[in-house]
């Protein structure tokens, strides 16, 4: 099986890399452009890929308030592009969104399963569920895995949550994280087992992969710090307090339930892999 794994330098591309079966190609944003139906077609027709892995994307939420055009271009129009190819060549399609296609309703308490109604409550969630809504109308053979909260390897200068905690904790001996938002930060190298397995058993159509559990990012923030052993008072905060420019979800849990019956495999809990992240 030939693959083109697009964002191949980044946190999930490059656990993907260490997993996937069969030859991969990895390709970065100096070999393919996305945004561009002449780039994609010019690079991918001379790997001639069974399966096109997109793992790019534009993920600066807040930004996106400003510059949602820039987020639609790279989030909706790219994965629009990636398919229509794949379904010109018979080749499938792998493509990543987010939690943040939910948000509008803030009494939900229970896991967001895939056939939920979605209701974006910012710039960044509404490309992505255009990105989502584009794959599946242009290709056929394409499989969409949402996820959340993603932290990895950091090259290239890009940080994840954690990465920030460690370094704010290493700074200073107080810090205020919001608590009003409920997810699953997930582990990019257990993300990528999950493809690997949903790619060896033909899955299609949607799933979502989180790590299991739920937490807030201020009860993230404290297992950060116990974990690395650093001294930091957590104050908690309300999102408003924080007073980020986009809106987001107030609970975001994701059910994995689809992907444990189609793969037989249940995503580590968040505190495990976090544990085993940081050591």
């Amino acid at each position: 099986m030939l693959i083109a794994l697009i964002g191949s330098n980044g946190q999930l591309g490059s656990d993907l890399q260490c997993v996937l079966q069969g030859e991969v190609t990895c390709l970065t944003h100096q070999d393919i452009e996305i945004t561009s139906a002449e780039s994609i077609d010019h690079t991918l027709r001379a790997i001639d890929p069974d399966v096109v892995i997109n793992t790019a994307a534009y993920n600066q939420v807040d930004q996106a308030e400003d510059d949602p055009d820039a987020a639609f271009r790279i989030n909706a129009m790219g994965p629009r592009f990636l398919a229509k190819w794949c379904q010109q060549h018979r080749a499938k399609l792998v493509h990543f969104s987010t939690d943040y296609v939910f948000g509008q309703d803030v009494e939900r308490r229970d896991p967001f399963r895939e056939g939920d109604l979605p209701g974006p409550v910012s710039s960044y969630g509404l490309s992505k569920l255009a990105g989502e809504h584009f794959v599946r109308m242009e290709c056929a053979n394409s499989l969409i895995i949402r996820t959340c909260g993603l932290y990895g390897q950091v090259a290239h200068g890009k940080g994840n949550f954690v990465q920030t905690m460690l370094r704010l904790g290493r700074e200073r001996n107080e810090l205020n994280v919001v608590n009003d938002q409920t997810c699953t930060p997930t582990a990019t190298a257990d993300l990528a087992l999950a493809t690997s397995k949903l790619l060896e058993s033909k899955q299609t159509g949607l799933f979502h992969a989180t790590n299991s559990g739920q937490t807030t990012w201020c009860e993230f923030a404290e297992e950060i710090f116990r974990i690395a052993e650093l001294n930091v008072k957590v104050t908690p905060i309300t999102s408003g307090e924080f007073g980020a420019k986009a809106r987001r979800p107030v609970y975001s849990v994701l059910s994995c339930a689809r992907l444990e019956a189609a793969s037989g495999w249940q995503m580590p809990a968040w505190k495990d892999a976090l544990a085993a992240y940081l050591t």
